[in-house]
């Protein structure tokens, strides 16, 4: 069936992408020390720190909540307000469950259940919609932090090669 195939792909390509995403992250956060992983530029800016609690917030409230009806209560404006000195693995630790959760439950959704209707954080979205908006949010802060990591640090985190491509040996999973 035509839809089903598309569902799989769909929910296979997300699932990858977390697991890669937050495996550049968890890299990331591991080149750092605990005071560079808090830093903040200024106060209009985010910390790795930061934006390691706010991915754990959002994938948790819109895959795990909103799609597999786990209880949660969030915290959003504390994820950003946060000055805490946990260490690196403190941190990765929820967020590696909480991707690993997600990422295995958007693998098992159903073309229905992609297509079913959900209110999540105030939005009235599909099962589509959340999955694309949770793996593009992903992206988008594993960016920041990718861009953070090479300001503070001065490395070379490039996974890919000249013509764009990943080596075999590229950062995959957690």
């Amino acid at each position: 069936m035509a839809a089903e195939h598309l569902a799989r792909e769909f929910t296979t390509y997300a699932h990858d992408k977390l697991l890669q995403h937050f495996a550049q992250v968890a890299r990331c956060a591991r080149l750092l020390s605990t005071d560079e992983l808090w830093h903040r530029t200024n106060e209009n800016t985010n910390s790795v720190a930061n934006l390691l609690l706010h991915l754990n917030g959002n994938v948790r409230q819109w895959i795990l909540t909103g799609i597999g009806g786990e209880p949660f209560d969030r915290d959003r404006p504390g994820e950003f307000s946060a000055r805490r000195s946990q260490a690196a693995e403190e941190l990765l630790g929820p967020l590696e469950q909480t991707v690993t959760g997600a990422a295995e439950l958007v693998l098992r959704l159903s073309h229905e259940e992609l297509l079913r209707p959900r209110t999540i954080q105030g939005y009235s979205v599909t099962g589509v919609v959340v999955i694309f908006h949770v793996v593009e949010h992903f992206a988008g802060h594993a960016g920041q932090i990718v861009h953070i990591t090479k300001t503070l640090r001065n490395v070379d985190l490039s996974l890919y090669d000249a013509q764009g491509h990943r080596p075999p040996d590229a950062v995959q999973r957690p």
